[in-house]
């Protein structure tokens, strides 16, 4: 039972300092004003949120978004809403555009999920319901304990290819790995247009560098793996199978001409297992035409530029006279917006999700679209009940 049915009704939004240009622009769209609340640092570099009004009852909505101090943006939206949660709010609803440290959702070497550590936070700290755009991976939604929007900007991205690329109809959307295919080609099918790849980019996977997992077994005084009981194929292997489970035997492969390692002592020898053979690079290559054609490369952030330049760069050797980069999260860290200047790339187009005048001011290259339109369209039906399907029309699961 709702203790509080008429103060229900009401919204209040607030937001942090991450991003205030784009909530003045949700709250001009929606025709309702920013809530008073200061958040700001203490001389100790402490975050200190005093909330100026009452959120009794109420919607709260807070947006913020991952920017370039993206650890005090954390902290300033997890104390802003554990202080509406201790205010009595009736529901705490996260905007957050650019979800932080989304990049990093996968396992690396004696590292960690942080993205999952976020999620965690975030539901902890008392978030009813959470509203995001175009994350890195979709499998992030299932970190949360509680509802999530996935908004798409890809609607507003390929608007503006129609209106301010001309003759876009002699385009090639361009994945620069394998793994942004698919994005590719949801522009590529949409347009109407084809598809190229760019394969033998260096790829993103564990450095293989030493770090003590591929040391040797300890060994003996005569050199001899510790703890071994077979030295070399064609040995005694009776007075060790004995000891194994029953119906095990050591493979005929391994009985004669290969050296068998063993690295414990116990009821069962365990093998050496096999190393995975090194990955080589192949030359970089594109897969698909673009000769003569406008080259759009698509993905879902731009943060380091380097492969983008690289990119840019293979294409233009292949035939493309323009080359457009389009994201939906420009976050442009360091020399980014120098290095894009000096580059063979025509045009980089990126969202507002994340702040990035300053980066413009640096770079006339760099294009904003705004998507606040579907941010307060998605605000206005959580608030009011409405269903968000109209939100998500014609989005496939590869989108």
């Amino acid at each position: 039972m709702n203790a509080y049915p008429d103060a229900g009704k009401e919204m209040l939004l607030f937001t942090g300092n991450s991003h205030q240009e784009l909530a003045r622009l949700v709250a001009s769209r929606m025709c309702v004003k920013i809530g008073t609340c200061a958040v700001y640092q203490k001389p100790n570099k402490e975050t200190q949120v005093e909330i100026g009004e009452s959120v009794r009852g109420k919607d709260v909505f807070i947006l913020q978004t991952g920017s370039r101090d993206v650890n005090d943006a954390i902290m300033e939206l997890l104390i802003m809403a554990y202080a509406c949660n201790t205010s009595s709010a009736k529901r705490i609803i996260g905007v957050i555009p650019y979800l932080p440290y989304s990049k990093q959702c996968k396992m690396r070497k004696r590292g960690s999920v942080v993205s999952k550590l976020v999620a965690s936070m975030l539901c902890k700290a008392g978030f009813h319901h959470i509203i995001t755009m175009d994350l890195h991976q979709k499998e992030i939604q299932g970190f949360f304990d509680v509802p999530i929007d996935n908004l798409r900007a890809s609607p507003f991205l390929i608007q503006y290819i129609q209106d301010q690329i001309p003759d876009y109809r002699n385009a090639v959307i361009v994945a620069k790995t394998p793994a942004s295919a698919k994005k590719a080609q949801s522009f590529a099918e949409r347009l109407r247009l084809g598809i190229a790849v760019i394969h033998g980019e260096p790829q993103d996977f564990d450095s293989d560098m030493e770090d003590g997992r591929h040391s040797p077994p300890p060994q003996d005084a005569g050199g001899r793996p510790s703890g071994s009981s077979i030295q070399r194929a064609g040995g005694d292997f009776k007075s060790v199978e004995s000891s194994w489970p029953p119906g095990f035997t050591l493979p005929q492969s391994l009985r004669h001409g290969q050296r068998i390692r063993t690295v414990s002592t116990g009821h069962f020898e365990q093998l050496e297992i096999p190393l995975l053979t090194a990955k080589e690079k192949p030359p970089i290559n594109v897969v698909g035409d673009v000769g003569g054609k406008i080259a759009i490369i698509v993905d879902d952030i731009i943060d380091d530029v380097d492969p983008f330049v690289a990119a840019a760069d293979i294409l233009k050797e292949r035939g493309a006279y323009k080359v457009y980069v389009m994201a939906t999260h420009g976050l442009l860290s360091l020399d980014a917006p120098h290095i894009l200047e000096d580059s063979s790339i025509d045009e980089v187009v990126v969202t507002n999700t994340v702040p990035h005048e300053l980066q413009k001011l640096q770079c006339h290259k760099i294009k904003t679209v705004d998507i606040s339109f579907i941010l307060s369209e998605a605000i206005r039906r959580i608030h009011h009940g409405e269903s968000m399907s109209y939100l998500f029309r014609n989005i496939s699961i590869d989108d």
